[in-house]
């Protein structure tokens, strides 16, 4: 059964409920996911690549125990890719079926029209959400250009959609909204102003390994502690493509798989291609020594 907003009692029960499904919540985090739930307010959340932003939709549809509706924004996006359209091919059919049907024009029309045609895109499956309150997770939206942006406004602040065949449909259950972007462009003011704010950050060494024994559970006994070591290393190398946290569980995971209880400089070149995200950074790893960067303090 889902939780409602007022099974949610405190901030507590928030980052006890995400310890619990494996993703571990700081408080500021929390917080904002706490009001969120509380408000009704979309969550804007920003970060570099691979620290978390959409495992949070993820977890929470699992906390609320709830649907996940996810629409993965790129560019040229537009409105009728995320909302709807039309089953043409249904509709050319039921037209064929009904040439010869008793029927006037304008009730052909409206049967063609109905919603047995409708094919709904993740948007609209938010809004006709009929068992409880979904959580949509609108991923990378600054991914989506400018116009499709202006588009998400009146969607936000409204929760309805006018579809010209059906009419307007409006949300029995408002959506909670995450929205995630990787700041490869500047979002707008408009935007911003209507969602609450979070931005993540690559993790203190302390916090990694808590996401590494929560997540790699089966990882040697300090294996995980010498990959965090290493990766919060190479991450102050100013590579093109730092490694995020999602690289720190995929080499976890990949050294495990090959057995491996400890992390040397030969593992650590077997494993580079979990971390290395193009030739240039893989090249500057090794230029820089990785035994040198595996002797270094954390």
């Amino acid at each position: 059964m889902a939780l409602r907003p007022e099974d949610v009692s405190d901030i507590e029960h928030v980052i006890a409920g995400f310890d619990a499904r494996g993703y571990v919540l700081d408080r500021p985090l929390a917080t904002a996911i706490f009001l969120l739930i509380k408000l009704g307010k979309p969550l804007l959340i920003e970060g570099h690549a691979g620290v978390g932003k959409t495992e949070v939709a993820k977890t929470l549809a699992a906390y609320l125990a709830t649907d996940l509706i996810r629409l993965q924004c790129y560019e040229g996006l537009d409105s009728s890719s995320a909302l709807y359209e039309w089953n043409y091919q249904k509709q050319l059919l039921a037209i064929k079926i009904q040439e010869r049907a008793d029927q006037t024009v304008e009730e052909k029309v409206r049967h063609i029209f109905g919603p047995e045609f409708l094919l709904e895109r993740p948007l609209l499956r938010s809004i006709r959400a009929e068992r409880a309150a979904p959580v949509l997770l609108i991923d990378e939206v600054d991914r989506a250009d400018e116009a499709f942006e202006a588009f998400l406004l009146e969607l936000l602040s409204d929760f309805q959609i006018s579809i010209p065949e059906l009419g307007t449909i409006q949300a029995r259950y408002r959506p909670h909204v995450v929205l995630t972007s990787n700041r490869t462009r500047d979002l707008s003011d408009a935007l911003r102003r209507r969602c609450l704010y979070h931005w993540i950050d690559y993790p203190d060494p302390e916090k990694e390994m808590r996401i590494v024994a929560a997540r790699v559970p089966a990882a040697a006994p300090g294996l995980g502690m010498q990959v965090v070591e290493f990766v919060q290393a190479v991450r102050r190398m100013n590579l093109t493509k730092p490694p995020g946290v999602a690289e720190t569980l995929d080499c976890v995971h990949a050294l495990a798989s090959l057995g491996k209880n400890r992390l040397d400089a030969e593992t650590a070149v077997e494993a580079l291609g979990c971390l290395a995200k193009s030739a240039e950074d893989s090249d500057k790893i090794r230029a820089e020594g990785i035994g040198r960067i595996l002797s270094r303090p954390g």
